[in-house]
């Protein structure tokens, strides 16, 4: 009698992170972080249709990176767990929190039970009344929740655009700082200068009265990219 192919459970887990984070380095990056008045999403997405920064609720966003099939399967079950609790209850019963921990949750069964894992990684940000209760929360592929703070980067690049952000990133930025240095952050870790017109952005802004998600729209953006590349150098 033959005997049966083991794998030990270590090796499956460990073969399944490493197929999910080959997955995801492959994807273009995202980059999240908190501006005066809010927090700012950029990615780079050269597709009009198919977006990588959505709104789940009046005041919390949602950014990803990955295969998209699979990381816009978990927004339509976010958007639908925060429509039914607002209903159910109060809209203010709906936090980014609640959101990050059903994600954490749907993630890490899947990654356990399921024969592929997602290739994914996602934020779920929520903008308070001020800087100090802004919440974003950073989800991996297994599950895994981290609460960060001030900036965030996702994606094939992730630690090249990182460096740039740690090195230039600091508190009460204007909207079009952040754009800027987002979008700097991202092309230094492309080959490339990242264009207007290869760029997804959208904001949550703690100044709108009820839904704090506004997209920028491709004018918006390139204005003030335009007038970062007017200023003189040391500016």
């Amino acid at each position: 009698m033959s005997v049966p192919f083991y794998v030990s459970p270590e090796q499956i887990i460990k073969d399944k992170a490493d197929f999910a984070r080959k997955g995801i380095s492959r994807g273009r990056s995202v980059v999240v972080l908190q501006y005066v008045d809010g927090v700012v999403f950029v990615a780079e997405n050269p597709s009009r249709a198919l977006h990588k920064i959505s709104e789940i609720y009046d005041r919390i966003g949602f950014a990803a990176v990955g295969k998209y099939n699979e990381f816009e399967n978990l927004r339509v079950a976010g958007v639908r767990l925060a429509d039914m609790r607002g209903y159910a209850y109060d809209r203010v019963d709906v936090t980014g929190r609640s959101l990050a921990n059903a994600y954490a949750q749907t993630l890490g069964t899947i990654f356990t039970d399921a024969a592929k894992p997602y290739e994914v990684e996602i934020v779920v940000a929520e903008v308070g009344a001020s800087a100090d209760e802004d919440q974003i929360y950073r989800l991996t592929f297994d599950g895994s929740v981290a609460d960060e703070h001030s900036f965030l980067a996702m994606g094939g690049q992730a630690d090249s655009i990182f460096e740039v952000l740690s090195e230039n990133w600091r508190p009460e930025m204007s909207l079009a700082d952040s754009v800027q240095l987002a979008v700097a952050a991202l092309g230094a870790g492309s080959e490339s200068p990242v264009g207007p017109d290869e760029l997804e952005a959208a904001i949550l802004d703690r100044t709108r009265p009820r839904r704090a998600f506004r997209r920028l729209g491709n004018g918006e953006l390139s204005g003030i990219l335009e007038a970062s590349a007017a200023l003189p150098p040391g500016e």
